[in-house]
């Protein structure tokens, strides 16, 4: 009845239990119905999703110190390309302090990613112990991996079809957006110009989880801006105990970054975590995998924002092993 198209077209419950109920009855008729219908693949396959998708919210212990735990992430292709022909950024974010390297590239291929490690972080600002990506091929190729394995860093690779294990670079690349188009020319074609100076604003300002600036987590030092020297007036001093202050200053911000990342983290899963479920799936269940083929291309829009515009895949699947043990 629920499966027909011109009595029950796979309408819900309610509607399908009333219809039945004027015509039939049996004794365990609402039991029957709301089994049967919850067990109803094409319903599940395409009805739309009310509640919260299921699963609590396991935040990522923050590391140490800065450079032990970092983030990688391309973001595009981009249109329009810009006026040099860039059509991605790629991003390099600090877990802790959330201090952020950017460059605006041609491509998204393993050669960009590792002449930008080599020539914009390594060079610059030393070898990070730990690295986080997606499992994109330009960071799983061969290229890539000998790189890492001759400086030493650990290749972390991000859940597969699951942006959030690498959501801090995510939530950047968001703020980004719509920054640099507000700042970019009519068309959006000068977006790699402003690039860095949204990166700069973003690397000298409070965030919001580490209750610090990440240009002072990264540098030991206060950003001096532009408008900063506007004093003539010049005073340069020595102090003896500069390393030993300054060593002792790092060491505190970094603990009270921590401390503040973990209490927000345990307040945004407090808020994460209401009304959604935790299900419980056992070896040789039958369920359905919602598969997310992210190819997305960004727009520059008149609302200043990109457009991010996904395709999906649902099949069912068998679980087979649980790889949590």
């Amino acid at each position: 009845y629920h499966d027909t198209a011109a009595n029950g077209a796979h309408f819900g419950r309610n509607k399908t239990l009333h219809k039945i109920k004027q015509r039939y009855f049996w004794p365990s008729m609402y039991k029957d119905i709301n089994n049967y219908i919850k067990s109803c693949i094409l319903c599940a396959q395409f009805n739309p999703r009310r509640q919260k998708p299921p699963g609590t919210l396991k935040p990522i212990k923050p590391p140490d110190g800065v450079w032990q735990l970092v983030s990688m992430d391309f973001h595009g292709p981009i249109n329009p390309t810009s006026q040099r022909g860039n059509k991605y950024i790629i991003s390099f974010t600090d877990v802790l302090s959330k201090f952020v390297v950017t460059k605006a590239v041609r491509d998204n291929t393993a050669q960009t990613v590792v002449r930008f490690l080599k020539e914009d972080i390594i060079a610059k600002f030393g070898t990070p112990r730990c690295i986080l990506t997606d499992n994109g091929t330009h960071f799983t190729s061969t290229i890539t991996n000998e790189l890492f394995k001759q400086i030493g860093t650990t290749h972390l690779y991000s859940t597969l079809y699951h942006p959030q294990t690498n959501g801090q670079i995510e939530r950047y690349n968001s703020t980004m957006d719509a920054k640099i188009a507000a700042l970019s020319n009519l068309h959006k074609t000068n977006w790699d110009d402003q690039l860095p100076f949204v990166t700069f604003n973003y690397n000298t300002s409070i965030h919001s989880s580490t209750k610090h600036i990440p240009f002072e987590m990264m540098y030991g030092r206060s950003p001096v801006l532009p408008f900063d020297h506007q004093d003539t007036n010049v005073t340069l001093s020595y102090d003896n105990e500069h390393v030993k202050k300054l060593n002792q200053f790092l060491s505190n911000l970094n603990e009270q970054a921590k401390c503040n990342i973990i209490k927000h983290q345990e307040q945004y899963k407090q808020h994460y975590d209401r009304n959604r479920s935790n299900p419980v799936y056992n070896i040789g269940d039958l369920v359905l995998v919602c598969i997310v083929k992210l190819q997305p291309i960004y727009y520059f829009q008149s609302s200043n924002e990109f457009i991010n515009f996904r395709t999906s895949l649902i099949k069912r699947s068998v679980i087979l092993n649980d790889i949590s043990n």
